[in-house]
């Protein structure tokens, strides 16, 4: 592997793990959010959920797209390989599902939506498994 490869898959697996970990926590801590009961406990969940969707998980999204553009224009042959159209249709899901939690926690901000528990522990749970796929694939290459 050449060392500018090396370098894009940098980029790339730092920006997943940023992009995973900002939206893992922030579905936590909006599920949180929907059962406070204090205003100011609210705002600081609010501002929490704002820091973390647009200060680690898109900004680790932006470099996870931009590494894997750059290891696809150095190792064009991995496009030929099926285990890598299996894993960015999982990341055409993780991408939805986050920006369903994006534009939800937005519209809850304003109070022009009500969100439950239930739904932040779902959209949590599925991103979690879309991740745990996309490892999978990755690191087992299954075909």
């Amino acid at each position: 592997m050449n060392s500018g490869v090396a370098w894009a898959l940098v980029v790339h697996v730092v920006g997943f793990v940023f992009w995973m970990g900002g939206l893992l926590v922030a579905t936590q801590v909006l599920a949180s959010h929907t059962e406070a009961s204090s205003e100011e406990v609210r705002q600081a969940f609010q501002r929490l959920e704002v820091k973390l969707f647009k200060g680690v998980a898109h900004p680790g999204a932006a470099l996870t797209v931009i590494g894997g553009v750059a290891v696809l224009i150095l190792q064009p042959d991995y496009l030929r390989q099926g285990w890598l159209h299996a894993k960015l249709s999982l990341v055409a899901i993780l991408i939805g599902l986050d920006l369903m939690a994006y534009f939800r926690a937005r519209s809850f901000h304003a109070g022009n939506v009500q969100l439950s528990r239930r739904e932040c522990k779902l959209l949590h749970g599925g991103m979690a498994l879309v991740f745990l796929g996309i490892v999978i694939l990755v690191m087992i290459k299954p075909f």
